[in-house]
């Protein structure tokens, strides 16, 4: 059991992750953060998107905005 352990930290060490050593050793800067930069666009475009699509829902006014889920409130 031990050697199967070893072998999937084989596999990602030495052939998964190969790609983003060369990436760390790199002198530039902006290419050592490319992979950074990737997550943060695909992350601004999904907020870009699902703040559109709440403002569609919002626009349409079919939500019940009333608070009556108490009766304290």
């Amino acid at each position: 059991m031990k050697s199967f352990f070893e072998g999937i930290a084989d596999l990602f060490v030495n052939v998964l992750f190969a790609p983003l050593d060369f990436l760390r050793f790199t002198d530039s800067w902006a290419l050592a953060n490319i992979l950074n930069w990737i997550f943060m666009l695909i992350g601004s475009v999904a907020f870009v998107y699902w703040m559109l699509e709440l403002k569609k829902y919002n626009d349409k006014g079919e939500e019940d905005t009333s608070s009556t889920s108490h009766t304290y409130l």
